[in-house]
């Protein structure tokens, strides 16, 4: 279990949310799927919903009203301490800026960037709203990782873009992946490197109990799944929401 009660260090995952054209079904499934419950924000503000876990911010849904709309993903923020510095160096390396920044008052800053490959990605200077307040528990984000076709133009985009430092992984040497590490060696997650992928994307993973209660519950409630597995870090499983968003949970092992 893990409570996070200040901003995270720059570049560690610190928020996730997701777009969806039916707010109430999506709370069905994820309700049921995490014990999530919801923080529904005014009709103004477009019904921002803060998923609650144990009375602590764990992750948001949003209507997306765009009727031309027909993929839909979890968005990862990437924290960071000056916003505007952190944009200025992705660009420099080679990434766009595809929303913002935007100040939200009192809650913070954000911007929605894409990496020299084609991944989206957010980035979240906290004031009141820290982003998630509690991690690695069931039901919670555990962690995140970027999957690409290319991974060595990744590699150098954040290593320049945070400081990070990158590690092979002698525990898989059959996979190109490789570790993201802060300045401080702290491990913030990975690149995942698979040329059968189709396009980049930040792929998110929750903890769960019971990986295959969890898919069980996903498929009962209008989700897909292939069904669960075991590798070397526990059991996992891809699932995918009623609307097609994708993402993974995993009963880690140990």
């Amino acid at each position: 279990m893990s409570h996070v009660d200040a901003n995270q260090p720059d570049g560690t995952p610190t928020w996730i949310d997701l777009g969806i054209p039916d707010l109430d079904r999506a709370m069905q499934f994820y309700g049921a799927l995490f014990s999530w419950e919801f923080d529904v924000g005014p009709a103004e503000y477009g019904r921002y919903t803060t998923c609650m876990l144990g009375g602590r911010k764990a992750a948001a849904l949003t209507p997306n009203h765009d009727p031309a709309a027909t993929e839909f993903w979890w968005n990862v923020y990437l924290a960071s301490a000056d916003l505007d510095a952190t944009v200025a160096r992705a660009l420099d390396a080679g990434g766009e800026v595809v929303g913002g920044p935007f100040d939200i008052p009192t809650q913070g800053r954000g911007a929605l960037l894409r990496d020299p490959v084609g991944a989206q990605f957010g980035l979240w200077q906290g004031q009141e709203h820290i982003g998630c307040e509690v991690v690695n528990e069931p039901g919670a984000l555990v962690r995140n990782d970027l999957i690409t076709p290319n991974p060595a133009p990744a590699r150098h985009f954040y290593a320049a873009v945070f400081g990070f430092t990158l590690d092979s992984n002698p525990d898989m040497p059959e996979t190109d992946f490789t570790f993201l590490r802060r300045p401080d060696g702290h491990e913030v997650g990975g690149i995942f490197g698979n040329p059968a992928a189709a396009r980049s994307t930040w792929n998110t993973t929750f903890e769960v109990a019971d990986t295959d209660a969890a898919v069980a519950a996903a498929l009962a409630h209008g989700g897909k799944s292939d069904g669960a597995s075991d590798m070397l870090y526990g059991r996992i499983a891809t699932v995918l929401d009623p609307f097609g968003a994708e993402f993974s949970v995993i009963t880690r092992a140990g």
